[in-house]
């Protein structure tokens, strides 16, 4: 438990970084990885390891060195490398900007960092509804899913789904079919403005890399990326 806590607090962050030829970002940047479990964060001058296997390693954050396609970060007890080159931790679907590798006390640790990049597809994602027409909303009825060809999901009330296709970077529901329950409201509100929106294309926006916004001529629906 304890190591999945970490990991969802992790990849759950908002992580910003620059191209390596520019001067690190002012906010934090983090590294993450997996078997085992372990995390570096850069921030307000410090690098700090974190492990569920022992405790944090915190350490005065060098200036970085140039790499050729990144940058490095040397101490006694702990060195990073970060290189632009797109990275999956391994794990879940998400990926990164970096690839990172981690020095501590002589053991290397490989990994991912920098900005989550959106998903190339919405094939195989899941996401939670969490604002529809700007009014947020959150719950286990509220969510959305991808297969290669079709979607589904629930809108405060019935579940439904449909077939889909993407041209024109917009998304095209075919016909939609729902379950028939009534609910209190605002859920059955909630419901017929998310199937007002599936009625007709919509285009897809990414913010960030965790962030979908899907909107048309019905409406504008903000969804999270699920872990």
């Amino acid at each position: 438990m304890k190591r999945a806590a970490l990991l969802v607090a992790l990849t759950l962050s908002a992580c910003t970084t620059a191209l390596p030829s520019d001067p690190p970002a002012a906010g934090p940047y983090r590294a993450l990885g997996t078997e085992p479990f372990w995390a570096v964060t850069i921030a307000e001058g410090r690098m700090t390891w974190e492990s569920p296997d022992g405790a944090p390693v915190s350490v005065a954050a060098p200036s970085p060195e140039p790499t050729p396609n990144g940058r490095r970060y040397v101490t006694d007890r702990l060195t990073l490398d970060i290189v632009r080159r797109e990275c999956s931790d391994g794990m879940s679907d998400r990926r990164y900007a970096d690839t990172v590798t981690a020095r501590l006390d002589g053991r290397t640790f490989n990994g991912c960092g920098g900005e989550i990049l959106p998903p190339g597809s919405l094939a195989d994602t899941s996401w939670s509804i969490v604002a529809i027409d700007g009014a947020p909303v959150s719950g286990q009825a509220y969510h959305l899913s991808f297969t290669a060809d079709r979607i589904s999901g629930q809108a405060g009330c019935n579940r439904f789904s449909g077939a889909y296709s993407i041209s024109d970077a917009a998304l095209r529901p075919g016909p939609i079919a729902a379950t028939r329950m009534a609910c209190p409201e605002p859920a059955m509100q909630h419901e017929q403005r998310v199937l007002g929106l599936l009625s007709g294309p919509v285009s897809i926006q990414h913010p960030d890399g965790d962030t979908l916004v899907l909107s048309g001529a019905a409406g504008t629906i903000r969804l999270r990326r699920s872990i």
